[in-house]
């Protein structure tokens, strides 16, 4: 009967029914995906555009007023901005070349047995399970030569004249922050990167060494290939999260002194829920949002540039 049944439709009605095959077809993963998109909806979007929304307007204590581009015209004549920028750069790039390659030879030290490998493992991934207010204030306690040992170390080894904190100078404030956060930062790409090491197949550098290849070869030529596509998705977001990381710098010096310490995020914050210049703080931070964006398709866009040429 099916068979008389389906042969008896005519062309009409079998093109109306391929039509809705394919769209079910097309619309089912969709279905699927809707408790998903309906999540990001609500937690992203939604609030991205309140975010936007609000730096079109200048906020008082008990109201608000739509002023337009004001926002980010005053961006343009603020040299708080100019050296918070400076500042975020600097801190960034620091940080991320220090997690990366002390990450890295972590990582490639672990993938290798030695005695006591699983005690060492747990030591390196610690920092990561720290919560980031609570190592923000153990490292400005480290730093600080009343309770703190470091600075003390620091005038042994000759480094400072005397022992003072460097929290409290404005040429060497920087470094406080950027070295508790390589230290709550490795962990991630030590994790990450070992990931990528267990998954080269070892066929690969026992024929790379029976060709001749040194370890340093095999190093170039087998494992940073295989590394690379980890790599760049992992110093990508690593990026991100500190250029967007305030909590650390904040718990710590507050941005000071002398806003040698005071990044884009800090100054969003203090703009927000200090001065509570929320149209402003929501300005800088699409301003923020723009540049990461800008860094992230430029980044990609290399990598895959690299990856069609290699």
């Amino acid at each position: 009967m099916a068979m008389q049944s389906t042969a008896a439709l005519t062309p009409q009605q079998e093109r109306r029914a391929s039509s809705k095959r394919r769209f079910s077809a097309a619309f089912e993963p969709w279905l699927y995906l809707s408790p998903a998109l309906v999540l990001l909806l609500v937690v992203l979007v939604v609030p991205l555009i309140f975010g936007v929304s609000y730096s079109f307007r200048k906020f008082s204590a008990f109201k608000s007023e739509y002023v337009g581009l004001a926002q980010y015209r005053a961006l343009l004549s603020d040299p708080v901005l100019g050296q918070a920028l400076m500042n975020t750069l600097w801190w960034t790039v620091a940080s991320l070349f220090l997690q990366f390659f002390l990450g890295l030879g972590l990582a490639l030290l672990l993938d290798r047995p030695f005695f006591g490998k699983k005690v060492v493992q747990a030591i390196v991934f610690l920092p990561w399970a720290v919560p980031s207010f609570l190592s923000g204030l153990t490292w400005a306690w480290l730093f600080n030569p009343i309770v703190g040992p470091l600075p003390h170390w620091l005038f042994a080894l000759g480094l400072k004249s005397e022992p003072t904190n460097i929290l409290s100078d404005p040429a060497t404030a920087m470094w406080g922050p950027i070295i508790a956060n390589v230290w709550f930062g490795v962990p991630f790409f030590a994790i990450t990167l070992l990931a990528a090491l267990k998954s080269i197949p070892s066929e690969l550098h026992e024929a790379a060494a029976i060709d001749g290849a040194n370890p340093w070869q095999r190093f170039v030529k087998v494992t940073l290939p295989f590394l690379a596509p980890t790599i760049a998705i992992t110093v990508m977001l690593r990026t991100i999260w500190i250029a967007t990381f305030a909590d650390l710098i904040y718990v710590m010096t507050e941005g000071g002194p002398a806003g040698s310490t005071n990044t884009v995020a800090t100054y969003i914050y203090v703009s927000a829920f200090k001065t509570l210049d929320k149209g402003y703080a929501s300005a800088v931070a699409v301003l923020l949002l723009a540049l990461l964006i800008l860094y992230a398709v430029v980044l990609i866009r290399i990598r895959r540039s690299l990856v069609r040429y290699s």
